[in-house]
């Protein structure tokens, strides 16, 4: 019952809508109403503008670093790996929560900002080697969607190979990680082939 109920604290933490609320609160409008009709931060750059966007990506980020760490807070008897199976599970909830949240009508964001959290969570040095993965990509192309979809297929390499995670919880998380943000990006990707997929220009104020 205890990992139950953390379980669901993590969901709960996962479904608060930061892009949702920020535009309701601060620009009158529902964000996902416009630009690519999404509650992540890539959209709420576009639609909201740097300020909000740089806010709702920290808390996004920070949802998932604290879903991650979630298990840690309570005193446990729990084996390594037993505690290494709790901290996926309440991150992997997280994401659910993010990308189908109860707050927003289960309409949410892509999980990306949120699952680097949890990286950062898990361990520090794989989130590094998987954002400098992804800023190579977006610097060279400025498509947020093909950096966040190729560092979600290295993910599970790094983990394995470069990080030397080889807890068979832990593969088997990276993969769903890996698979549920390729299936989020199914748009994108039928965007990206066709060549109307917009790109990215932080310098701007506003989109």
């Amino acid at each position: 019952m205890f990992l139950l109920l953390i379980i669901f604290l993590a969901y709960l933490i996962g479904s608060i809508p930061t892009a949702v609320w920020v535009g309701r609160k601060f620009h009158g409008i529902d964000v996902r109403e416009h630009g690519s009709k999404n509650a992540g931060a890539t959209n709420t750059f576009r639609v909201l503008g740097r300020k909000s966007g740089w806010f709702v990506l920290t808390i996004d980020v920070l949802k998932g670093l604290l879903a991650a760490v979630l298990p840690l807070f309570f005193e446990t008897d729990y084996s390594e790996n037993q505690l290494l199976f709790f901290q996926l599970s309440t991150s992997f909830v997280c994401i659910i929560g993010h990308v189908y949240p109860v707050f927003a009508q289960f309409r949410g964001g892509k999980g990306v900002a949120t699952s680097l959290g949890i990286i950062i969570g898990l361990n520090p040095f794989s989130a590094g080697i998987s954002l400098l993965i992804f800023l190579i990509v977006f610097f060279a192309f400025r498509y947020v969607s093909l950096g966040a979809i190729i560092t979600s297929i290295a993910y599970p390499f790094i983990s394995y190979f470069v990080v030397k995670e080889d807890a068979k919880s832990m593969i088997v998380f990276t993969v769903l990680i890996g698979v549920l943000i390729v299936l989020s990006h199914r748009k994108n990707i039928k965007r990206l082939i066709n060549g109307e997929e917009s790109r990215m220009n932080l310098s701007k104020r506003k989109a």
